[in-house]
């Protein structure tokens, strides 16, 4: 059984070590630490079990581990709330029988671990997080998941003292952890319905597809027009249409609009496009890339490109019609180098050429701290011609950092004669070294 996998409570599971293992960074920083991302993600099986059994494992007394399910019945009992009776009342927990709950808890100077799933449904949770730092002794840890709670602003509700852990959906290494088998199909496989662990975990496509289409409809959707009040929601949808159609290609609010106007025959102007594209950043559902001048070392506000969070959920709300693999190898390596910590940009490079100024793209421009890399994505590389046109813009960039071809055939890693790295889609996922071979 690959190392990625456990079985808990008789069912296969899928591991997540690298988010293990910034929870772990954390322990004890006088911090709330806070794990965001998109929804059904894995935050709560990350916290509640993996991180939890862990605690155990460093022999915490199971007493000083408070975990508290905000949307667990059994656990609700426990404080005198009702779960049936908080959504009649379309109310929240009560914050005052919580906080007795957790006091009658703490009943020494040990340190104690505070372990919340879904705390938004807690009545005034910013502030009751924010009295318990004031423990020396308690070190918190929370997930939600709605679209208030996974807002990007949230981390300021906490006075400066709230800690991000912010969690993917599965990457391909954590993918094929689990499925194995044969490489390639798995690689298309991941590409089609992408990486959300129950997606991941179904047995057939025919039910990936009906949960992503399900999921994407009846809970990302909704939570965003529920929590932000839109009212113009065919338009918001076609607006995730077209974004959806046009991953990995340059884009703005104007551009957007003009589309709505001749393609759709509907007015949405420039904000009301930019507010829309905010609300799904907020929830994590896509990620903006800028455009980085690499010669100017400026950014360039727009235009900029679209990547989803999850690949599937893009396929899903093209009805799995518009699979283009090109512009999905690229969504998938945006997201790689994100998963290993990188700010990721779309880079350009001014040249001259017949005295004419023209702009050379980078596909993306990948930073951590000192170290950075320029990394270009080709599908396909038939000949020296298209070598030449791909790596172009990798040749007009004058400093020593590392540049980078990724293509979509497997190929042994190697160096080509102008010192870039030429590497494998699949290789570059999987070896956890890709990026310094």
């Amino acid at each position: 059984m690959p190392k990625t996998v456990k079985i808990y409570n008789r069912i296969i599971m899928i591991e997540r070590p690298e988010y293990l293992k910034e929870l772990q960074d954390r322990i004890g920083n006088d911090s709330i630490k806070i794990i965001t991302g998109l929804r059904r993600c894995g935050k709560s099986y990350l916290l509640n079990v993996i991180f939890y059994n862990y605690l155990l494992k460093q022999d915490i007394k199971p007493e000083n581990i408070i975990k508290f399910a905000f949307d667990s019945a059994e656990d609700l009992d426990l404080i005198g709330e009702n779960l049936i009776e908080l959504e009649k009342e379309k109310r929240k927990v009560d914050y005052k029988k919580f906080m007795k709950f957790i006091a009658g808890k703490i009943t020494g100077s040990d340190n104690y671990f505070l372990l919340l799933d879904e705390v938004q449904l807690l009545d005034s949770f910013e502030y009751v997080l924010n009295s318990y730092l004031n423990k020396g002794n308690l070190d918190i840890f929370v997930t939600g998941s709605n679209s208030k709670f996974l807002s990007s602003d949230i981390i300021t509700e906490f006075r400066g003292r709230g800690d991000e852990i912010h969690v993917m959906p599965l990457s391909f290494s954590e993918y094929y952890g689990y499925v194995g088998g044969d490489k390639t199909d798995a690689i298309e496989q991941y590409m089609i319905y992408g990486g959300l662990p129950r997606v991941v975990l179904a047995k057939s496509d025919e039910q990936k597809v009906k949960y992503l289409e399900s999921q994407l409809e009846k809970t990302y959707l909704k939570d965003v027009i529920d929590r932000q009040k839109i009212r113009q929601t065919d338009e918001f949808g076609e607006l995730l249409s077209i974004l959806s159609s046009g991953i990995s290609s340059l884009t703005n609010p104007r551009k957007l609009s003009n589309t709505f106007k001749s393609e759709k025959h509907v007015d949405l102007s420039e904000i009301t496009i930019k507010t829309y594209i905010d609300y799904l950043k907020e929830a994590f559902i896509i990620n903006t890339a800028l455009r980085y001048d690499i010669k100017g070392k400026k950014y360039i506000s727009t235009p900029y490109k679209i990547y989803f969070e999850d690949i599937g959920l893009r396929n899903a709300r093209l009805d799995f019609r518009q699979v283009e693999y090109t512009h999905i190898m690229e969504n998938i390596i945006y997201n790689e180098l994100r998963y290993r910590g990188f700010k990721v940009d779309v880079g350009v490079v001014e040249v001259r050429e017949k005295d004419l100024r023209k702009m050379l793209e980078v596909d993306f421009v990948a930073n951590k701290g000192s170290v950075r890399y320029y990394i270009q994505s080709a599908y396909e590389i038939p000949d020296s011609a298209k070598m030449e046109q791909e790596t172009k813009s990798l040749g007009n960039i004058k400093d020593s950092f590392k540049k980078i071809l990724v293509v979509e055939k497997n190929v042994v890693p190697y160096h080509n004669d102008k010192g870039y790295l030429i590497i494998g889609l699949r290789d570059f996922l999987l070896l956890p070294n890709s990026l310094e071979l």
